[in-house]
């Protein structure tokens, strides 16, 4: 029997290179890369959730807030990115807690991020609905619902997900370079124009801190960088995973971090100081697209309320194809249907999953149209709040895995790597989980609300740790199988 804790190197079950029916792996830096980024949706954000979080946190400290978590999730990248050369796995989080922390641990949080993961793209995808409809509205004075958008939207997601992961990557670069420049222009002008009072680095500043609430504030600033753990998830699609995933991760979080803090920072500058709050509460749709009009021109603004609904369209893109790796990932590990593993075998892409994850968000949509739940002020804040608070919580795990992995690892690292960073990221994340529940009535606007949503991010860990626990008792030889991941053992001879 071959102990690979000796080596530090944990095995996928399946689905790596040389498994039967591989997946397709032509995915470099730049296109995991632009994978990552397209999940955080610049123009999206930007205009959408950067309007919300002024207005909902009170706070025009968001620049600072965004700069504080890029440094954290810098530190947290130490341990996750070593993780990702010893646990050769596409599950990512899920994958990395089950190693470090046992085999329950682990489907709880596989489940947990399947769940956050699909809130994310139904709640994002309801913003496409409701962009898509305002376009039309304006430039064809034709009223239509969000709703119909939205499901059109799904359509084109389920024929994109069919196929292989290259074409998704070609879409999402093409839509990110668009994005990405219209806000650099946006941001130039209001740096050339001087902002609305002169340019000033207070919205940077720590005295800022104490203004509106701090943790709605790094709530919504965490939210801009879910979706970077993609750069693991899609390992088994990558060229040279080992090199490719370290590489991208670090990429990812430093180009978000950096573009976000300047950008926002420009937003703030651009109306004031002591008015963008009040100006989000009064238009957060219309914010962003006002700044540009009034420091870019009328036509900017057109062109970037058009590309508002590709962004939004990439990001909904980029988290099905989170959803359906990590499905595919548990399917090869045995905890989910063995039909969700199937590859297909012209475009080499988990097509079956893509299918489940697209009726999935299906049938969500409808259940939120029968309940005529507001598609910005509930469905959008409430979703992207409650996978916020569960993806921070993967982290948090995570960090703590990667101190139990690298304990029984008889491989050398540097403390800092393996000790150091992970607390610090535990800490730094523990904080931030916290101030995220402490805050959460001031988000769904009632406290009986925070407990229902809260609950059903509870719920959803508690489904994994249970299933684990039917596995253990009804199904041996598969709970023993994921012991591959969890200990250390080979997948073979833990059959």
């Amino acid at each position: 029997m071959t102990d690979l804790s000796k080596t530090g190197h944990v095995e996928a079950p399946s689905g790596e290179a040389g498994s039967g029916d591989p997946l397709d792996r032509g995915l470099g830096v730049p296109q995991i890369v632009f994978m990552v980024l397209a999940a955080a949706a610049p123009l999206g954000l930007v205009a959408g959730g950067v309007p919300l979080a002024f207005a909902v946190s009170g706070s025009p400290g968001m620049p600072l807030y965004f700069a504080l978590s890029t440094v954290m999730l810098l530190v947290f990248a130490v341990g996750f990115t070593l993780m990702a050369g010893r646990v050769r796995d596409a599950g990512a989080f899920y994958a990395y807690v089950q190693a470090g922390l046992g085999r329950i641990p682990g489907l709880s949080a596989a489940t947990l991020a399947l769940f956050s993961y699909t809130l994310l793209l139904v709640g994002v995808n309801a913003y496409v609905g409701v962009a898509t409809s305002n376009v039309i509205e304006r430039y064809a004075d034709v009223n239509s619902p969000w709703w119909v958008w939205a499901f059109v939207s799904l359509g084109i997601i389920a024929f994109l997900g069919h196929r292989d992961i290259e074409l998704s990557a070609k879409v999402l670069g093409v839509v990110l370079v668009l994005e990405s420049l219209l806000l650099l222009v946006m941001d130039l002008g209001i740096v050339g124009h001087g902002g609305a009072h002169g340019l000033t680095a207070e919205p940077l500043s720590p005295s800022i801190v104490g203004n509106g609430s701090l943790g709605l504030g790094v709530m919504f600033a965490f939210f801009g960088f879910i979706g970077f753990e993609a750069t693991a998830v899609f390992r088994n699609e990558a060229k040279d995973p080992d090199v490719t995933v370290p590489r991208a991760t670090y990429v990812a979080i430093l180009v978000i971090g950096i573009f976000y803090s300047f950008t926002v920072w420009a937003v703030v500058v651009g109306v004031g100081v002591d008015s963008v709050t009040g100006a989000a509460k009064a238009d957060p749709e219309g914010l962003v697209l006002k700044l540009a009009q009034s420091y870019v021109g009328s036509v900017w603004a057109d062109v970037m309320q058009l590309l508002l609904i590709t962004s939004q369209f990439a990001c909904v893109l980029a988290f099905h194809n989170v959803v359906t790796r990590y499905q595919f990932s548990l399917s090869r590990a045995g905890t989910l249907p063995a039909s969700l593993g199937v590859v297909h075998p012209r475009h080499r892409a988990p097509s079956s999953s893509s299918a489940v994850a697209s009726a999935v968000a299906f049938v969500t949509t409808l259940v939120v149209v029968a309940l005529d739940l507001d598609p910005i002020g509930d469905l959008y804040a409430w979703f992207s709040g409650a996978a916020t608070l569960g993806i921070v919580l993967l982290m948090a795990a995570t960090s703590l895995a990667v101190i139990g992995f690298f304990r029984r690892a008889d491989e050398r690292q540097s403390v800092w790597a393996t000790v150091v960073a992970p607390a610090v990221a535990f800490l730094g994340l523990a904080c931030v989980v916290y101030l995220t529940v402490a805050n959460f009535p001031l988000l769904v606007g009632t406290t009986e609300g925070a407990w229902v949503i809260g609950g059903f991010v509870a719920l959803s860990a508690v489904v994994g740790a249970v299933q684990a626990l039917v596995l253990r008792s009804a199904r041996p030889a598969v709970y023993e199988r994921l012991q591959a991941v969890s200990s250390g053992r080979s997948p073979k001879d833990a059959v």
